[in-house]
């Protein structure tokens, strides 16, 4: 990857100030959209508490890397403190903030043991203020990594690798439990976060949850195949011959994001006609993908697993209206595609003015000026 041409640093301040306060109202509306999305089958009620707390996540990431980088551009002499972004794919600060967010979150508390308290930085300031008659930069430096490490040692963030947690869902019979994983990561190819929901079946001796061979391997495997690039139905499909026991029913995916934006992304094609006619307008440049890929089981078979026993094995249904269902070959990777768009209400406008070809199939969300989510087809 080329990063002079995919990447862009925020070289100033008031623009970082800037990114981050875009990004905080879009995750905001972001919030909105996912308690809408149930009716339209895009997320199922018992799914939306799940996405909302990785959404909540997001916002705490980008709360603290907003303290991180509150003085960017002014402290040049102390740290190279300035947000690289992916302004070609994703709009999304690039995959290494966030490893980098994970290392200084090992370092915090000893940082917050080495640090004035809150208290003692703002009186601090005030007197500098009364005394120097100038902006105590170096104290105002402190106070944001205060804010930072104190963001970091709270925890509630989303990482770039937020591992599977498992909940009970029922059981079927004695010998076969339900049970609904979830685990986030955020792509290093494509810089965006992927939230993954997977509901299976376990016929395990031992209850999964409780199962210190298992669980382990469970979670190691799914974080290995949990890359963008990867078809669900390949997802699945090694999950399913891995485990003999454990049978996977239900895997949904979702895209946060890519982010386009007038102001700090480059996009191509009808969206940059779009928001460049709605940019006149401050606040109001931006769009945020949404795309939802579902696979379910539809049967089951049985093929040989040893002597005298057989292994049960998924047989998953793909979208009929893939040019081919071949794994190798075609596109077909899911059951079902929901692919969505958030935006302001006058880059909407815009959009239905222009009605440029693609765009029809995709569930559009207009945020008017008062914040209310209106959904369109």
């Amino acid at each position: 990857m080329d990063l002079t041409l995919d990447h862009r640093t925020l070289e100033e301040a008031h623009e970082t100030r800037r990114y981050f306060a875009k990004f905080e109202r879009i995750i905001s509306h972001l919030k909105g959209v996912a308690d809408s999305v149930v009716s339209e089958n895009t997320a199922l009620a018992s799914e939306v508490p799940i996405l909302q707390a990785y959404l909540d996540r997001l916002s705490g990431t980008f709360t603290a890397l907003s303290y991180k980088y509150l003085l960017a551009g002014r402290v040049s002499d102390k740290l190279p403190h300035l947000l690289s972004i992916d302004r070609q794919d994703s709009g999304f600060p690039v995959y290494q903030e966030l490893l980098q967010m994970a290392n200084d979150a090992m370092q915090a508390q000893n940082h917050l043991r080495s640090l004035p308290t809150m208290r003692d930085l703002k009186l601090a300031m005030v007197n500098h203020i009364l005394q120097e008659n100038t902006v105590p930069v170096n104290l105002q430096f402190a106070a944001s990594e205060r804010q930072y490490y104190d963001e970091l040692a709270n925890g509630q963030l989303f990482w770039a690798r937020n591992d599977p947690r498992i909940a009970w869902s029922g059981n079927l019979s004695d010998k076969r439990r339900r049970y609904r994983l979830h685990w986030a990561v955020y792509d290093s190819q494509q810089n965006i976060p992927l939230i993954y929901i997977l509901d299976l079946e376990d016929t395990g001796r031992r209850p999964l949850a409780k199962d210190e061979r298992r669980w382990p391997r469970v979670q190691s495997h799914l974080m290995a195949q949990s890359a963008a690039s990867l078809k669900l139905l390949t997802i699945a499909r090694g999950f399913d011959r891995d485990f003999d026991d454990i049978h996977p029913k239900r895997l949904r995916r979702f895209f946060v994001g890519p982010m386009y934006s007038h102001t700090f992304t480059q996009q191509s094609g009808p969206l940059r006609e779009v928001l460049a006619q709605a940019g006149q307008k401050p606040g109001e440049d931006w769009a945020l993908a949404w795309t939802t890929e579902t696979l379910l089981a539809a049967n089951i078979e049985y093929e040989p697993g040893g002597f005298f026993s057989t292994v049960e094995r998924q047989i998953f249904q793909l979208d009929p209206l893939a040019a081919t269902a071949q794994e190798d070959t075609g596109t077909a990777g899911h059951t079902q595609q929901q692919r969505s768009l958030i935006l302001p209400q006058r880059p909407y406008q815009v959009l239905e003015e222009l009605d440029p070809p693609g765009f029809a199939p995709i569930r559009k969300y207009a945020v008017s000026p008062n914040g209310k989510i209106l959904s369109y087809r």
